[in-house]
């Protein structure tokens, strides 16, 4: 009987070659990709100039592309708010809720491939133990299997001779022996294994492909929750810490000002949505600002942006601010001397 996989494709070389080793062995499969809205790739790679030369594919799609295999993408975003908010096994360096993540995922895939119109007997990941230190440890792995609920038809190929075997060896749908021991961050016994497999070209490792694990994002999403006394989020609101300068001069307000063009056209997007603000007679940036500032702290907010402006050393900048029921008003503002704008401002 020919069995079937359903394999985690994130885009990156481990679990390119956990679906590849699988296949080879004459499994059926199929790949399965999340979006959480925390993806790092795809965003800013596609807004700023100095991401302009990198690639813009999504190496999920490509991934599976070069395999041969159906790719199904489905989004999380909402259901997985709540893995972000309150994960069980709490978090990485960062906001990184990297065991729950994996765990979460795993469940997803073993409810979406086990259904009957699927018909799938076993999940494959790219996981090696000892890569990455919150979720892919030895002593995390069974708990991953376990409270998945995947538990034995969870198969790790890359790292599986560290582990006891699973279901899908024991019953002889893959061969034991043609799985391999990889374990810690080095990379180049799966570049080797690449090589062998004649797949050239993969995304490089860069560390991890989620903005949680960014300390800078990281920073900027606990200040969100701290400005709104509350740990929630939209997805307008994950989307928008990815772009721009983000500035707090009083925890009920923030100016978000974009760094360069591609910034300033994303931000367009989300102009009818804010309070926004731009130069009215000198070049100068979009600016939107998040919370309910007073008038006064509206000017405060001109002079902010002003100093962005290429009118920065001129003695007043005209600044236009937009309403979102469309009033706009004309202020004459003196822009911010560097040492009126405090880095504790900047998020």
């Amino acid at each position: 009987m020919n069995r079937k996989a359903v394999a985690l494709i994130s885009g990156g070389l481990d679990s390119m070659l956990a679906a590849k080793v699988v296949m080879e062995q004459g499994v059926h499969v199929e790949g399965l990709n999340f979006y959480t809205g925390f993806c790092v790739e795809g965003h800013t790679h596609a807004i700023r100039r100095k991401d302009r030369a990198k690639e813009k594919r999504n190496n999920a799609l490509w991934v599976a592309e070069q395999l041969g295999i159906p790719l199904h993408i489905i989004d999380v975003t909402s259901e997985y708010k709540d893995v972000v908010l309150n994960p069980k096994h709490g978090y990485g360096q960062h906001l990184n809720p990297c065991l729950d993540c994996k765990i979460f995922m795993v469940n997803k895939a073993l409810a979406w491939g086990f259904m009957d119109e699927h018909g799938f007997d076993f999940i494959v990941t790219g996981e090696v133990i000892g890569q990455r230190p919150k979720s892919q440890r030895k002593e995390t792995m069974p708990i991953v299997a376990r409270e998945s609920g995947a538990d034995d038809l969870l198969l790790r190929p890359l790292c599986a001779k560290n582990l006891p075997p699973t279901r899908p060896e024991r019953e002889g749908w893959v061969d034991r022996e043609a799985l391999f021991d990889f374990h810690g961050r080095n990379r180049k016994p799966q570049m080797a294994l690449a090589e062998a497999l004649g797949l050239t070209d993969y995304a490089q490792p860069a560390g991890g492909c989620c903005f949680l694990t960014d300390a800078r994002y990281a920073a900027k999403l606990a200040d969100l929750w701290e400005a709104r006394g509350e740990r929630d989020y939209e997805l307008d609101d994950i989307m928008l810490l990815k772009v721009g300068r983000h500035i707090r001069p009083a925890p009920h307000y923030k100016l978000i000002v974009g760094r360069e063009e591609g910034e300033n056209r994303f931000l367009e997007g989300y102009r009818k949505r804010f309070l926004h603000l731009r130069t009215s007679r000198v070049p100068g940036p979009l600016a939107l600002v998040d919370g309910a500032p007073a008038r006064e702290d509206v000017a405060l907010l001109a002079r902010v942006l002003a100093r962005y402006s290429q009118g920065r050393d001129e003695a007043e900048v005209e600044v236009s601010v937009h309403h979102p029921d469309g009033v706009v008003e004309l202020l004459n503002v003196a822009p911010l001397a560097p040492a009126e704008l405090p880095a504790a401002w900047h998020v």
